[in-house]
């Protein structure tokens, strides 16, 4: 793919600011689409009221006056002839647009018009006019240092110059059949949309391709899956495994039981595994997985635990060792920090088969990772892993069964669609001597009250997480941040306990320590963005603090509320919002993560069924899956007969297609 340094007027400051916004190709570029459209309509000033908001275009009558009254503070004024009269224009601080306000020039005025004076005071003046009665303008997600007509300006460029080399994932058989504009048009219009219909039209387009780019992923290995199907031979020691269970320090849920069962049974038959096991939030899960590794390494074959994050593969690891203290069976750490010393070690022991069990991340599936006998793969929270990821641990073995755990409810009507022909084992009851999770509400001026509540669990010893939205201020924000509200609650509670910070735009290492020393208890206060909504269990961990919760979806508010309540101890969450308490009541009265994902799904679609934006298979650039499930249901169906068609003269393209799909 072309890079950023090739795009004309892009350097490496551009680059660097572009990189932020996760934009590092010429193709993440063009497919970085508007997340709204500003309509600019051309107004009457004889129908407009008096202090209403006014769109005009025309051109300068009179030469611009500039007066200066302080530092910082400056006006122009002028004349602008447009087709509803002749107006005066006065706008503040922008003393370096006169040189560019000519007499005769057109210009478009954006602004507040003061009837009796004939005055618009301006917010904005736009350098051309409206070429039409309607202007459509797309609005960009920027950074600090990229405004939105810098952006608009790169990715118009790398149209003009690459946009044919962009790949479209759309085969030409369902181009032709649904009469859908050729890729590099599309991209045109989404980004300099003329009309709302024709902006309509390539929206639908882009849609669909993506849709069915993702349902082809999906699709080719459910397919895969069935030419694989024949599973391993097993034997499995029963009384062995029985005799783990019987020595697991607590009793299993029934519906613990009943997702063991089903495991067992799938190790067992003459099929390949393909299962997901839904839990939860605190329904206990990995205990269940732990059983499966025991199971599969008591019929003779090796396991491999994929985590997304290196603290919950630490997490996983240090439990399971726990679990099989007394054990013959041999577990290892794989990371990118594992020392090369001791990741030779491992390779070198999990290719002679002297380790049974190896947990760890993405480094499980690097080129030098061999097996002797893999037989069983799990990937933890599997949503945050792309196909490929998935893919390369699954042919590390032979034919491994397949195990795939998710602590994020998932619709059911949507569930279907997705994994239409994986098993599923789900688990909503909740662990005996869990403390149920009192909720509350707090408007913003209940500070105190909320304050008072986190003072009185640190009191006992216990520890909080505080929760903002944002990481860095914004213009247009008034939502609390990381940095603002850890002064706030440096202010409140510095003095007596240690406070620190942990977010998204920090390096792994310095996340992973903070939260080490956060589970250790060296910090009673740990401030976060939503990184924190999967990660590590601090039992002491007892109230959750959210800001802005107004702004999450519910899913997402369940998901964190489930960090705390990992112990004995009474928990808490407090949701702070001063608008949409309405919508936030459910928290209260719900604790099933299942009603909860329904009704997220119902209110905002996919996009907070996992949280924040993620890695992984769920991260649509333009799709909705509940604005968009029709166009979902017919890329499913488009996807299945294109794999399907076996006298397709298209063989190599489809191959390529789903090559490069795969790779990014």
């Amino acid at each position: 793919m072309t890079e950023l340094k090739d795009v004309k007027g892009i350097g490496p400051r551009a680059i660097a600011l572009l990189n932020k916004i996760n934009i590092h190709t010429v193709e993440d570029l063009v497919t970085h689409y508007p997340f709204r459209y500003d309509v600019l309509e051309r107004g009457d000033l004889g129908k407009t009221e008096d202090g209403g908001h006014i769109v005009i275009d025309g051109k300068i009558e009179s030469v611009p006056i500039l007066m200066r009254f302080k530092a910082g503070l400056n006006k122009m004024n002028f004349r602008l002839v447009t087709a509803s009269g002749v107006v005066g224009v006065s706008i503040f601080n922008r003393a370096f647009l006169k040189s560019k306000l000519e007499v005769g020039f057109g210009i478009t005025v954006i602004g507040k018009f003061d009837k009796k004076k004939n005055v618009i005071t301006a917010s904005e003046i736009k350098l051309e006019t409206l070429s039409n009665k309607v202007k459509i303008e797309p609005v960009y997600h920027c950074t600090s240092g990229l405004t939105n007509k810098n952006l608009a300006t790169y990715i118009n460029m790398a149209i003009l110059m690459y946009g044919k080399e962009i790949p479209d994932y759309i085969p030409k058989t369902y181009i032709e059949k649904y009469g859908f504009l050729n890729k590099k048009t599309a991209l045109n219009i989404i980004h300099n949309p003329s009309t709302e219909e024709k902006l309509k039209e390539v929206k639908v387009r882009l849609k669909y391709e993506e849709l069915f780019a993702f349902m082809l992923k999906i699709n080719y290995l459910k397919l895969e899956n069935k030419k694989n199907n024949q599973g391993l031979n097993r034997i499995i020691d029963k009384i062995k495994l029985e005799k783990f269970i019987e020595n697991i320090p607590f009793e299993l849920t029934s519906d613990q039981k009943n997702a063991v069962d089903e495991i067992i049974k799938d190790l067992e038959s003459k099929n390949r595994m393909n299962r997901l096991l839904q839990g939860d939030v605190g329904s206990g899960k990995t205990i269940v997985s732990f059983i499966a590794m025991v199971a599969n390494y008591l019929s003779g074959y090796q396991s491999a635990l994929m985590a997304p994050t290196e603290i919950l593969a630490v997490q996983h690891y240090n439990n399971l060792k726990d679990f099989l203290k007394n054990s013959e069976i041999e577990v290892a750490l794989l990371t990118g920090s594992t020392p090369k010393k001791e990741k030779l070690e491992i390779y070198e022991n999990l290719r002679n088969g002297n380790i049974h069990i190896v947990i760890g991340t993405h480094a499980l599936i690097q080129e030098e990772v061999e097996y002797q006998n893999l037989g069983l793969v799990i990937t933890d929270e599997q949503h945050r892993f792309g196909v490929n990821q998935r893919t390369n641990l699954q042919n590390k073995g032979l034919k491994p069964d397949i195990l795939y755990m998710s602590a994020t409810p998932i619709p059911r009507t949507y569930a279907l669609t997705i994994y239409g022909d994986m098993d599923m084992s789900i688990i909503k009851e909740r662990p005996k001597g869990r403390q149920p999770i009192t909720t509350y509400i707090k408007h913003n001026d209940e500070m105190k009250e909320v304050l008072q509540m986190m003072f009185e669990e640190l009191k006992e010893n216990h520890q909080v997480y505080v929760i903002a939205p944002l990481i860095e201020e914004s213009e247009n924000s008034d939502l609390a941040t990381v940095c603002k509200l850890k002064d706030q609650m440096t202010l409140a509670f510095g003095k007596k306990y240690k406070i620190d910070i942990i977010h998204g735009k920090m390096v792994s290492g310095a996340k992973d320590l903070i939260m080490q020393e956060f589970a250790q208890g060296e910090i009673q206060i740990l401030i976060s963005t939503t990184v924190i909504e999967v990660g590590v269990d601090v039992p002491n961990a007892t109230t959750m603090v959210i800001f802005d919760a107004n702004r999450f979806g519910l899913s997402t508010l369940h998901q964190l509320r489930g960090r705390v309540g990992r112990g004995s101890a009474k928990s808490q969450c407090i949701l702070i919002s001063s608008t949409d308490t309405k919508r936030l009541e459910i928290m209260k009265e719900v604790d099933d993560g299942f009603v909860i994902s329904e009704e997220d799904f119902k209110l905002r679609g996919h996009g907070d069924l996992f949280g924040t934006k993620q890695s992984g298979d769920m991260e649509f650039k333009i799709a909705n899956l509940r604005n968009d499930y029709k166009i979902l249901l017919q890329a499913k169906k488009d996807s299945k007969e294109y794999l399907l068609n076996e006298e397709s003269k298209e063989e190599q393209i489809k191959k390529d297609l789903i090559a490069s799909i795969n790779s990014n």
